[in-house]
């Protein structure tokens, strides 16, 4: 009854938090402590979101195919480097410091080289998202791989298991869950992306529809978009934690025996 009592307390407080916080929100609007041209009320963000439906989802189409092939380059680029890194010690010496250099630049300036270099479509944004993206993933791997369990790695190769073999039975499934760890992090790290690249060029996407609001001064609608692509990120984030419990049932199994 505790523990049941304790989960049920565990999902309802996040809800309550947030109710407060808008209902807040709400006074500092309608009372006038916070003028509304610099805090617009949570009422006037969903009336704007209601208003603006068809156009942020016209743009959100855009956002979420640049951020989905982004994401797809991105990880399929952190997979290779992290096998690389992991069979080759040489690899991971030459290969890791630059990895880490390129998540020291700021994306805010990165994005206009990117825009000059290879113009105002699809490609510059895509590249953008791929460079948020590979790291978290390439470095989840990484660490899944060395924390492999060295007593049936090396039972495997006594019973005459090739390097393939290894990777496959007992590698690969060891980094699963830190594999999943990094693509939840670049998922939401997808779709930032696509919206900064669009800030500085472009003609559809959240991004381009957050500066022409701004630059019109409705900052109702800029909390709408921002909720919005918050919303999008938690979707995705939910969607992976799904694909993880596809992919790894045993570890679904294991949580709720905890509970």
């Amino acid at each position: 009854m505790t523990k049941k009592l304790q989960s049920i307390i565990n999902k309802v407080s996040p809800f309550l938090a947030i109710s407060f916080i808008l209902i807040l929100w709400q006074l500092l609007s309608a009372t006038g402590i916070v003028p509304k041209f610099m805090l617009p009320s949570p009422m006037d963000v969903v009336m704007a979101f209601i208003n603006d439906f068809p156009l942020l989802m016209e743009h959100a189409e855009t956002t979420l195919i640049e951020a989905f092939l982004g994401l797809v380059i991105g990880t399929a680029l952190g997979f290779v480097i992290a096998v690389i890194m992991d069979h080759f010690p040489i690899a991971h010496k030459s290969i890791y410091p630059m990895m880490v250099l390129t998540q020291t630049v700021p994306t805010v300036a990165i994005a206009p080289l990117l825009v000059l270099w290879l113009g105002y479509g699809l490609l510059p944004k895509v590249t953008l998202i791929v460079i948020t993206t590979f790291f978290p993933i390439a470095i989840g791997l990484l660490d899944g791989f060395h924390s492999v369990d060295h007593d049936a790695l090396n039972l495997l190769k006594a019973m005459g298991a090739n390097k393939l073999q290894c990777f496959i039975h007992i590698k690969l499934p060891s980094a699963l869950s830190h594999f999943f760890a990094g693509l939840k992090i670049s998922v939401s790290y997808s779709v930032v992306g696509a919206v900064v690249s669009e800030w500085l060029g472009g003609f559809n996407g959240l991004g381009v529809y957050m500066t022409r609001v701004r630059k019109s001064y409705s900052f109702d609608k800029m909390f709408a978009v921002i909720f919005f692509i918050s919303l999008i990120s938690l979707v995705l984030m939910f969607c992976v934690s799904l694909l993880k419990d596809a992919v790894m049932p045993w570890d679904k199994k294991k949580k709720e025996s905890n509970y």
